[in-house]
């Protein structure tokens, strides 16, 4: 398929145009895509998506308008294209004029393929990046950030273990191929041929018809391995399918003092919850928000309300992980672009999900202003905390309220600790032991590999100023995010399914929310480039 091209005449004295020129606001995402939807997204821009010859495809830049347009709606690719053949609003943004001259609709595969193609370019997310280009050039992006993440909610059923076993099962079989299979087929042993997707009909209440039928199935499961296992140049799909099997016996099963295969009585820390979409796993938002899916990151300017990075990652995934990649722009500027630098310190806001040692440290050496917060110390059962004991990281020393001083041990080959205070001992006739331990062999202050960074963000985070600004400035992103999520329909709801193509439809929802503010905002384009009006 080659590119096809949108027509380039004015349309003015088509009746859509005239239509909507009168009577929509000139701030409305309709008006700002016909006037600057060909600088913004070209045909050209996606060039490289297409062959050199082959049958015409419908142009880019319409395509595009529509992705924009349906994510801000939160529509599905049928009522996309629905409301782009049928709304004089979708028509008049495209470009496409009237009825009786422009091009009436497109199937909605286009839509899907669009997406597609995107996904396997080197630029997958070009049309969040020239909404962001044009924003930067306007002057909208200052050089603060406000980090937060938000559930996505997966687009499949979350599997008991019976189900996960016996679907990655049928995978495997499915992707194996006739010949193949019929050769796995001739191992399976549980009388299960694992071409339904209904459970085994059984007493799911009896205790022993219960195990009987999770130990047959684990047993199939390892013999297809055993089978398999060596096997060189097997077929991608099978070799993924065979990861997927062993990763569902390995996390969810275990061998009892009988021989027989049960369900482990714990949770996996990594673990699978659905054949469908592997990727997707257990998260919590909260302690007590719980959730199925992905978590969605964010950053925005505060001051233009602009979201400047995105980035989605597995439902389990803390929140300072992703910290790193949302601020790029202010940890690395490119030494060419020193000019365009916008001026002001940098600073990142954040709650205390991002007050991870790890984060501090980056921003430190940034030279970033850090204002995100750090959770105090806690204890079970009411204990002193950790900062109720005085720690010299200069004498290396910690001394606890009993005025009793240790020194520190050095930790090695540890990700997080450097080193622990061991009070040992001192605690055995201390009058303060029933408020600091109740270990026998005493309290334990374990250091941080970035003990002085949470040290000084503690400090730091006390401070009036600090406060009022944190509390003026941090609020922002939850309002975008409300904004971000107020559709079901690929909203908090994700559409897709797998992680990367996820990623890919939450950056689309980033780029139309941003250019739906980038009209309310009044951007324009003049001779000197984008600017407010």
């Amino acid at each position: 398929m080659t590119l096809g091209r949108a027509s380039q005449q004015s349309g003015l004295a088509d009746p859509i145009s005239r239509f909507c020129g009168d009577v929509l606001a000139p701030n409305s995402i309709f008006v700002f895509l016909h006037e600057h939807r060909d600088r913004l997204f070209p045909d050209g821009l996606f060039a490289d998506l297409f062959a050199q010859v082959g049958r015409r495809s419908v142009p880019p830049s319409v395509v595009a308008t529509v992705m924009v347009l349906q994510r801000l709606e939160g529509l599905s690719d049928r009522e996309a294209v629905d409301r782009f053949t049928f709304d004089a609003r979708w028509r008049y943004a495209a470009g496409v004029g009237d009825w009786d001259t422009g091009r009436v609709g497109f199937v909605h595969t286009v839509l899907v393929d669009m997406r597609e193609r995107l996904r396997r370019s080197p630029r997958p997310d070009r049309i969040f990046e020239v909404a962001l280009a044009a924003a930067r050039q306007a002057g909208l992006l200052g050089r603060r950030r406000v980090l937060d993440s938000t559930p996505l909610y997966d687009a499949v059923a979350t599997m008991d273990t019976i189900t996960l076993l016996r679907s990655a099962i049928r995978g495997l079989l499915t992707a194996a191929g006739r010949d193949l299979a019929a050769e796995l087929r001739s191992l399976l042993t549980s009388g299960d041929d694992y071409t339904s997707t209904a459970k085994p009909v059984v007493d799911w209440d009896d205790k022993t018809a219960r195990e009987a039928v999770i130990d047959s199935r684990a047993r199939d499961g390892y013999a297809l391995l055993a089978a398999l296992d060596g096997r060189e140049e097997l077929p991608a799909p099978v070799a993924e399918a065979m990861t997927l099997l062993a990763t569902v016996l390995g996390q969810d099963l275990e061998t009892g003092d009988d021989g027989r295969l049960r369900i482990a009585r714990k949770v996996a820390a990594d673990r699978v919850i659905s054949t469908v979409d592997p990727q997707a796993r257990h998260g919590h938002k909260t302690q007590h928000h719980g959730f199925d899916g992905y978590k969605a990151h964010l950053a925005i300017d505060p001051d233009s309300e602009i979201i400047t990075a995105t980035q989605v990652t597995a439902g389990n995934t803390g929140d300072a992980a992703a910290a790193p990649n949302l601020i790029t722009d202010l940890t690395s500027a490119p030494a060419d672009d020193c000019d365009t630098t916008p001026a002001g310190d940098p600073a990142v806001y954040g709650d205390s999900a991002y007050g991870a040692g790890e984060v501090l440290a980056l921003l430190h050496h940034a030279e970033i202003d850090i204002k995100t917060k750090v959770q105090a110390p806690v204890a079970p059962g009411g204990k002193f905390t950790k900062d109720q004991f005085t720690v010299n990281l200069d004498n290396a020393t910690v001394t606890c309220p009993n005025q009793v001083t240790t020194t520190i041990r050095p930790i090695t080959g540890h990700d997080r600790h450097a080193g622990q205070a061991d009070f040992g001992a001192a605690c055995t006739d201390c009058p303060l032991r029933p408020q600091c331990t109740t270990a026998k062999t005493g309290r334990h202050i374990t250091i941080s590999r970035w003990e002085t960074h949470l040290a000084a963000a503690r400090t730091r985070q006390t401070d009036p100023a600090w406060k009022a600004d944190y509390q003026a400035t941090r609020p922002k992103v939850e309002r975008k995010i409300a904004h971000l999520m107020r559709r079901r329909h690929g909203g908090r709801h994700a559409r897709m399914r797998g992680l990367h193509r996820v990623a890919a439809d939450f950056t689309l929802l980033a780029a139309a929310t941003n250019l739906a503010r980038l009209a309310a905002l009044g951007l324009t384009h003049q001779l000197q480039g984008w600017a407010l009006t």
